[in-house]
């Protein structure tokens, strides 16, 4: 599985978005469900996914699918 993909599936698990979703939909505050608590809910999951332990700035400027993407880029190891 590709980095999307294991993003994807930790967007998947943390805000219940079926495949269909377009994926640039998926920002900060502009989910609903994407709130501060959503947020630690997505980083739990993306945690669990990638088996890594993010780093506060990551966290922190975490604020789209395509960011998350860059930013797990860093932590997925093959």
């Amino acid at each position: 599985m590709d980095v999307q993909e294991k993003v994807f599936a930790s967007f998947k698990e943390a805000f219940d978005v079926d495949d269909t979703i377009d994926r640039s939909l998926l920002v900060y505050r502009e989910l609903p469900e994407w709130n501060s608590i959503g947020h630690m809910t997505l980083v739990a999951a993306l945690e669990t996914e990638f088996d890594a332990m993010l780093e506060a700035d990551d966290i922190l400027a975490m604020s789209s699918f395509d960011k998350a993407v860059e930013i797990m880029s860093k932590y997925h190891s093959h």
